[in-house]
């Protein structure tokens, strides 16, 4: 699988850090991932993050994207959050900090059962959401593929930064024009026409999924201003979490209104 390899992007090791005021990493996480503790609006809160790491013993994920050790990784340290906070009636909260360019396309993943390690990572964030935690994204910057789906898009709520850095997508440009048949440009076009296949944040924000979309670019995390109002908006949005533990608030806004009503007519059919 010769997927174009992305640049490393800065942004979410640079937000995670900024943050949590350069917190103490925790211990025995692979190079790959920032883990952080901290607190969110007097809450304890726990920052996690997908980084580059160019010393990967695995070529294909070594400028952000989630693969075999990520993964694992990343479902480890949600399973270690449950277990820590399993007997406490105030669970913490959990920030998923992303900015992955992709999941990690290669030979070596594919045999070793890359499927699994981000089904695992998913699962890690479904359980702390079913178990209580308040789980909240930051998109930093891009919000790719797999690597997306296995760190960050199973959370309540997902508060997003703004700007042309600030990408949300199924696939990668040349992979959906191999898969499309068009050229890098035609892709572009066809996203310009069909709003679930732009990549631009204004786009996913249509579609109803994001709970906060905010006027802060990548950039900004050297801004202090800047990184207080992004964490006054993920406080806000795990107060908004409330005690729920699904992903409703998702359904029926924005575009995909029709989602809600097949819902409805679903439930109408099979009650139970």
């Amino acid at each position: 699988m010769n997927q174009p390899m992305d640049s490393a992007s800065p942004y979410g090791a640079d937000w995670i850090k900024a943050l949590t005021d350069n917190a103490a990493r925790w211990a025995d996480t692979p190079a790959s991932l920032y883990v952080a503790d901290t607190t969110l609006a007097k809450q304890a809160g726990t920052f996690i993050a997908v980084v580059p790491d160019p010393d990967s013993r695995y070529p294909r994920a070594r400028a952000g994207e989630v693969g075999l050790v990520e993964g694992w990784g990343l479902a480890h340290v949600l399973c270690d959050i449950v277990a820590a906070d399993a007997q406490t009636s105030s669970k913490r909260a959990i920030v998923a900090v992303v900015d992955v360019p992709s999941q990690a396309y290669g030979r070596t993943e594919e045999a070793y059962g890359i499927h699994q390690a981000l089904a695992a990572a998913a699962q890690g964030y479904i359980r702390a959401r079913r178990a209580g935690h308040p789980v909240v994204t930051l998109i930093a910057g891009k919000a790719m593929s797999g690597g997306f789906l296995a760190h960050g898009y199973q959370a309540n709520r997902i508060v997003s930064l703004s700007g042309t850095d600030v990408q949300v997508h199924a696939m990668g440009k040349h992979a959906a024009a191999r898969i499309t048949q068009r050229s890098v440009e035609g892709v572009e076009q066809l996203a310009r026409q069909i709003t679930p296949m732009a990549y631009d944040i204004d786009s996913y924000e249509r579609l109803g999924l994001l709970h906060a979309r905010l006027d802060v670019a990548p950039e900004a995390a050297g801004d202090s201003a800047a990184v207080a109002r992004v964490r006054d908006a993920l406080a806000e949005a795990a107060a908004d979490i409330g005690g729920g533990v699904d992903l409703g608030s998702r359904i029926g806004r924005g575009e995909r209104t029709a989602t809600a009503r097949v819902r409805e007519r679903m439930a109408a059919e099979w009650p139970g």
